[in-house]
Formats: structure tokens, C-alpha cells, sequence
């Protein structure tokens, strides 16, 4: 049984200050027992979440990091060793946003999701369409490329200890959404891509819809049968807000 998940992206937002408001929010917040909880600050603040969250059910992930596992001489990099040390469990890799402005390609991703697991980190696979994309009939073929890099280059048994979210690129941060129907089709196509390859890690990664989640389209989103949970991202910079999704995700 898979259990759902509600992560939070804080992007490149985040003062000391705002975050700590932030950490006192999450810290009052009643979150449901059946649902795993993680938070994506910036890495500036990754210390100051991990130790304001302590005692509280919600893991830490970075947002980033290396093509290599270890501390070594790249400079401006963080190791995904050092982000064990600092107390992530998680690691995005592959955001919409340094696949299309910080130009990565599937091959430095792959080095990256290699890396994270080498460490213990689970990486987090973010893979979607642009607006053309879909408007063009090709959301299946990019998802299936940019999911079938990994597999090539991994095994499809890397993503035994792996999640993976389907992000729409035109719904991040738009406002726009894709319907539950439209995204439940993208999520059973990913399974499928997985399935044929091992049926057994198909059925238990978990799957999770990002692209302009909130509490009032949660309960929808979160009740198709291959959406696991959500990825989220403004909605997460409010305590209330992210809450109030969590408990959908717990329905």
C-alpha cells in the first residue's frame, strides 16, 4: 500500500525570519497519521528547518544538489553527502525550472539522481510538458522520455527507493491546474511505462501531482487512484494553506 505524501517546494523564497515564522506554523499544524510530510527549503535555511522541526513528523529535503556523491572541489555545489550530514532525507531532482533555465539535460539529471541515492537521499523526479507541448499532443512523449532516461541509464529498479512528480510546466505557478482527469491520465501512463518493466516497482512508487495545488482542488487531485499525493509550491509558504492539504491528502 502506498503511502500518500504532501511535500512542500519553498523555491527561492525565505528570510531567517520568515522562515522561522514559517517553522512555528508547521510546528501547531495536526497532520494526518497516514500521510508522509516533507518540506524543500532553500539551503540557507535547511539547518534552521531541520533543527526548528525537530520533534515534529515532517522530513527535510534540499532542492538541489551534485552530480557527484561526495564532498570534493566543485565549487558552488553542495554534495548530497552533506546534505545527509545537515539532515535531508530528500532531494528534488530535475525541476521544471533548471531543466528549461538552468539548461540540465537528462544526462546530468541521471548523474544527479545516481549521486543522491549513492548517499541515502531519495530523489525526488520531476518531469512534465510546457504549454506547447501539450497543446502539440507530445505531454506522453516527454514524460516518457525524460522518465525513460533514468530506466536506460539506471534500471527501472532505481526507482524502487525513489518518488516521482508529474509537474504540467504551464501549471506551475499560473494558476492554471490540470483537471484531476487530465492529470490522472498523465500519472497511470508513468505507471504504465513502469509497469512494463517491472510491475511490482510500478505499483509502489509513489506518484505525485504538482502544478498549482491548493486546498480547495486537493481532495479531487488526491483522489484518483495514481495520484499519490502533490508537490507543492506557493501554497506551501502558508502554514494554514499546507496544512489544509495535508489533511486532504489524509482523506
Amino acid at each position: 500500500m502506498r503511502r500518500t505524501m504532501v511535500a512542500g517546494n519553498w523555491k527561492m523564497h525565505g528570510t531567517r525570519a520568515s522562515v522561522a515564522e514559517l517553522i512555528n506554523g508547521l510546528r501547531h499544524l495536526a497532520l494526518p497519521s497516514g500521510v508522509d510530510v516533507a518540506v524543500f527549503p532553500s539551503c540557507l535555511h535547511i539547518n534552521q528547518v531541520v533543527d526548528g522541526l525537530k520533534g515534529k513528523s515532517i522530513q527535510v529535503g534540499a532542492q538541489n544538489s551534485a552530480i557527484e556523491p561526495m564532498q570534493g572541489a566543485l565549487t558552488g555545489e553542495i554534495s548530497p553527502s552533506q546534505l545527509v550530514d545537515a539532515g535531508c532525507a530528500y532531494v528534488l531532482v530535475g525541476h521544471s525550472e533548471r531543466r528549461l533555465l538552468m539548461e540540465e539535460r537528462d544526462g546530468t539529471l541521471n548523474r544527479k539522481f545516481a549521486a543522491a541515492q549513492a548517499c541515502g537521499l531519495v530523489p525526488v523526479l520531476c518531469i512534465g510538458e510546457t504549454l506547447e507541448q501539450r497543446e502539440s499532443g507530445k505531454t506522453l512523449e516527454v514524460v516518457s522520455r525524460q522518465l525513460g532516461s533514468i530506466i536506460e541509464e539506471l534500471g527501472v529498479g532505481a526507482f524502487a527507493k525513489a518518488v516521482i512528480a508529474y509537474e504540467p510546466v504551464w501549471a506551475i505557478g499560473t494558476g492554471l491546474t490540470a483537471t484531476p482527469q487530465q492529470a490522472q491520465d498523465v500519472h497511470a501512463a508513468i505507471r504504465a511505462q513502469l509497469a512494463a518493466e517491472n510491475s511490482e516497482v510500478a505499483q509502489g512508487v509513489r506518484l505525485l501531482y504538482g502544478g498549482s495545488v491548493k486546498a480547495a482542488n486537493a481532495v479531487e487531485l488526491f483522489g484518483m487512484p495514481d495520484i499519490d499525493g502533490g508537490l507543492i509550491g506557493g501554497a506551501s509558504l502558508n502554514a494554514d494553506e499546507f496544512g489544509a492539504i495535508c489533511r486532504a491528502a489524509g482523506n
